[in-house]
């Protein structure tokens, strides 16, 4: 086995053929490579392997496998655990297969294995259409969907994994097959919430819905010492609300960022992440009870675009875990 510091090495010696991007620890680039979100975890891997098509993603399996090391994929590199790297072993980044294809007559999108959430928006919107997806615009797709996937058209349109229609998958073995209903059913089965480790997605299918490109909603959130009305009132309102509604509670620091007013930066607060997928004027009707609860201390509620709603939370999320 290669230790660390020869890992690397051996890789560009071994993976001459790949078209992608060998990284090691004697690299400019390699802490900013080993990096992932939740920055907490700071792990050294003996290379990173930034695959740039299904067949680089084959010879990594290979490699890592061959030198009976540790291999871990990344995609958005949003695992909280951060099991997107690992110390001493191989890290496939599929950052470069990011490509969103959409097939606005069939109402699907092809979506490579580290395309983020904010790519896949930007491409269907364009079609007034999307598929249901997470809060935050920087995660990747691929763990979200193969994680479940929630976000706020999970009540209308289901979890992301309800509307995975197939997906092409490297093996262990480095064999490359599509895994579908009609095509490798049990990998599909496997897939959609069998467990984990059955391969690596490079693609994956989804179904589209007509969602216009505006929608409306935002943040809200209110001082931390009404957590209790705020969970209370939430609870009723998402009771009764159309399946359109899609939101979520937490409970954060309000981030020094410029969107948030100025006596509101820094202290706990119970934070709404709201997003009505439908008309937008009756958006604007079916959340007023929201907005008027309170007050809220930061009314961030609109009409946008779905990117403008779903960066909200990248910005609370960077100063949560950056």
């Amino acid at each position: 086995m290669a230790t660390t510091e020869t890992l690397s090495s051996a890789a560009r010696s071994e993976l001459r053929g790949i078209t992608g991007e060998i990284i090691g620890p004697e690299d400019s680039g390699y802490d900013e490579a080993r990096k992932v979100h939740n920055g907490m975890i700071d792990r050294s891997p003996g290379v990173v392997i930034r695959a740039a098509s299904a067949d680089d993603v084959a010879a990594g399996i290979g490699f890592a496998r061959s030198h009976d090391v540790p291999l871990a994929i990344r995609g958005g590199g949003h695992s909280a655990p951060g099991l997107g790297t690992i110390d001493d072993g191989v890290v496939i980044d599929l950052a470069p297969l990011s490509a969103v294809n959409v097939d606005a007559a069939g109402r699907t999108v092809a979506v490579g294995g580290g395309a983020t959430l904010t790519q896949v928006d930007a491409a269907t919107a364009e079609v007034g259409m999307a598929t249901p997806l997470g809060i935050l615009g920087t995660t990747g797709v691929g763990g979200l969907t193969l994680g479940g996937g929630i976000g706020h058209l999970a009540r209308k349109h289901g979890l992301t994994i309800d509307n995975l229609l197939g997906a092409d998958v490297v093996l262990a073995d480095g064999s490359k097959v599509t895994a579908s209903p009609d095509e490798n059913a049990d990998l599909f089965w496997a897939l959609r919430g069998g467990g984990g480790n059955f391969g690596i997605v490079t693609a994956a299918y989804l179904q589209l819905h007509p969602i216009g490109p505006l929608v409306y909603g935002g943040m809200l959130a209110w001082p931390a010492f009404m957590a209790g009305e705020v969970v209370r009132f939430w609870r009723e309102f998402m009771t009764s609300a159309p399946d359109e509604v899609g939101a979520a509670l937490a409970f954060i620091t309000a981030p020094p960022a410029d969107f948030v007013p100025e006596p509101v930066r820094g202290h706990p607060v119970v934070g709404c992440i709201a997003c009505y997928a439908g008309d937008v004027d009756e958006g604007e009707k079916v959340m007023a009870p929201l907005r008027e609860f309170g007050p809220p201390g930061l009314d961030l509620f609109g009409r946008a675009n779905r990117r403008a709603t779903r960066s909200l939370g990248d910005g609370v999320a960077t100063a949560e875990h950056g």
